[in-house]
């Protein structure tokens, strides 16, 4: 990042000489059709155009500026943001490194299908190929960032003329928003983001660009509803690509005593304390969810808006992927990687469960009921008092453990006991989200549900991790995206002392916008995933060791309250209450029991299989 220019063309209070409306205005007023709120990044010296453009904006009570303090964070922001926000995320950086360094961030989007639109600064046009100062626009006079970004995205282009902007904006951000969804890049170079825009407004209307379109495949969704009133038994697999129709889900297996399992993408969807909830399968999953599935009396296993990487196929499980399975989805693409099910219904998911439901209507239900009374092992569901979990934990002793140092299990069975119902967990690579996936269960969303479920409350956005391309540190940016987006949300960065160390400056942008992110960092002086995954593949126990830090010392050096925690106890002794409501980040600096080894016997096992 270079300094700034002092010769900006940016017209200040006071002066006489009015503003042109330039490109930059011009694609500030095209985001706010979208309902943007934010653009993350770091200013430079080439994206100073649009940063004038952004302080013109903000003045005016639009679109505001969030500055990460790297730009790969920037980008885990705008994942955050757009994840809970349902709008678009947008991130930028200027030419040369600041490019280079999106590239971990847009990489990560794109592989979890995060709409997102990256926007990049180059030189001027006129220095291309004479060596400018961080010139990144050719790959025969130095870095070509433009085909960096051509694998990684699902649209790449470069606007060297004004009259082009509006058509290569457009076009991009109806492919971030086209199925599958993803992040676009365009790059600018500094001249042509200063130039006089080629029309005083807006030519399109993008208001509707972002809707997802109510269009199925009709014979399928008929088809799916005659194996769902078939009299055979089935099971829900639930993948976070049905967040927007979770209700609509959770009726129809509630009406067909459908027991539900969901993917680890999937887990922050619906409530454990759900009585058709049979827990996780995959990774750090639960040893219930397994069983269901692989029930001999199971004929279906319905999969909703689940991707099928390794994951969340239980590390292509041949249970799961057989004729059993049924897949749903509303991207064609992740059909390739179930080529053997017995049938592929696609489609908006909302629109597909909302025919199974027109179907249950149309059917009467009496009919319905002597068909299903007719399924010799029909299940029921279980009587409910109280809230409880109907699927088991790997180590529930170590669970309810109150012994010190603190174990991971007992501190994800707390930390839902000491926060709001409304708090929102995002779970970092390594360790953490292992521990999370398998034992932290919120209580529930609010206060106005006696059973700790509700069918009809909305569960998207409690839980969420990086499974598909697993950036360590992709937390601590994805919080502050969550908070923002989130407003009034208390929010807990669940992550360990490697990822901190690797993107932990981020925490100071919670310091500075005042948001109540509370980050738990699982302190063992290691990386503590590779460490155990090495004893358990019987690798050499090499490169996992760190320093023992005081997070608590560097969180309070920056001006950020910190506790240290060694014991059950001191999680209960915290006031929260005060915690969420100063209105700033928290650091817990949590010493974890450093022998305790993470879920992860999937991701082990699969590793051994690789080296036979």
């Amino acid at each position: 990042m270079d300094l700034f220019n002092r010769n900006s063309t940016a017209i200040h209070v006071g002066e006489q000489q009015e503003h042109v409306y330039d490109l930059g205005d011009l694609l500030l007023d095209y985001l706010k059709q979208l309902d943007v709120e934010y653009v993350f990044g770091i200013p430079g010296g080439a994206i100073e155009p649009f940063y004038n453009a952004l302080a013109r904006h903000e003045r005016e009570g639009g679109i505001k500026s969030i500055v990460a303090r790297h730009e790969t964070g920037a980008a885990f922001m705008c994942d955050g943001y757009t994840s809970n926000s349902g709008r678009l995320g947008v991130c930028c950086a200027t030419t040369g490194p600041g490019t280079t360094n999106l590239i971990t961030g847009v990489s990560s989007a794109f592989a979890n299908q995060i709409p997102m639109l990256v926007i990049t600064a180059q030189t001027a046009l006129h220095t291309f190929g004479k060596g400018a100062f961080q010139e990144s626009s050719s790959s025969v006079t130095g870095v070509d960032t433009l085909k960096f970004f051509e694998h990684i995205t699902n649209f790449n282009s470069m606007v060297t003329h004004v009259d082009q902007f509006e058509q290569i904006l457009t076009t991009a951000i109806r492919k971030a928003f086209h199925s599958p969804k993803g992040p676009v890049h365009i790059s600018i170079p500094m001249d042509v983001f200063r130039s006089p825009a080629p029309v005083k407004a807006p030519s399109f209307d993008l208001s509707m660009i972002s809707k997802p379109t109510t269009l199925l495949d009709q014979g399928a969704a008929e088809k799916l509803c005659d194996i769902l009133t078939s009299g055979y038994k089935v099971v829900f697999v639930i993948g976070d690509g049905c967040a927007q129709a979770i209700n609509e889900i959770i009726e129809v297996a509630t009406l067909l005593n459908i027991q539900i399992v969901t993917t680890p993408h999937g887990k922050g969807l619906m409530s454990p304390y759900h009585p058709l909830f049979r827990g996780v399968i995959g990774f750090a999953g639960h040893e219930t969810a397994y069983h269901v599935t692989h029930d001999e009396s199971v004929r279906y296993i319905i999969a909703i808006g689940a991707r099928f990487g390794e994951w969340d196929s239980n590390g292509w499980d041949q249970t799961l992927l057989s004729e059993k399975l049924v897949h749903i989805s509303s991207d064609s693409g992740y059909f390739n990687r179930t080529p053997m099910a017995k049938l592929h219904v696609l489609g908006n998911i909302s629109s597909i469960f909302n025919r199974v439901l027109d179907y249950l209507e149309e059917n009467t239900f009496k009919e319905l009921e002597a068909k299903l009374n007719a399924i010799p092992d029909k299940h029921n569901l279980e009587s409910i008092g109280r809230p409880k979990r109907f699927f088991k934990l790997l180590d529930q002793e170590k669970y309810n453990d109150d012994s010190t140092p603190i174990k991971p299990q007992r501190l994800m069975k707390l930390l839902p006991r000491v926060f709001p119902f409304n708090t929102r967990y995002v779970a970092d690579i390594g360790a953490s989200f292992a521990w999370a996936i398998h034992y932290l269960h919120p209580l529930k969303r609010s206060r106005s549900t006696e059973l700790g479920f509700s069918d009809k409350e909305n569960w998207s956005g409690v839980f969420r991790t990086c499974l598909e391309f697993s950036s360590m540190g992709w937390a601590q940016g994805a919080a502050v995206g969550t908070a923002l987006a989130c407003k009034g949300d208390p929010v807990v960065c669940i992550t360990g002392d490697g990822a901190l160390l690797m993107n932990g400056q981020e925490i100071t942008v919670a310091l500075q916008h005042k948001l109540p992110v509370i980050y738990v960092v699982l302190n063992d002086s290691s990386l503590g995933m590779v460490k155990h995954g090495q004893v358990l593949t019987g690798a050499e126990s090499t490169g996992t060791e760190l320093p023992e830090i005081s997070f608590a010392k560097i969180a309070r050096a920056m001006g950020i309250e910190a506790y240290t925690i060694r014991s059950p106890q001191d999680m209960m002794e915290l006031d929260v209450s005060d915690m969420v409501a100063r209105k700033s980040p928290t650091l817990l600096d949590v010493l974890i029991d450093k022998n305790e080894c993470p879920p992860i016997g999937l991701r082990t096992r699969i590793l051994k299989q690789e080296e036979d």
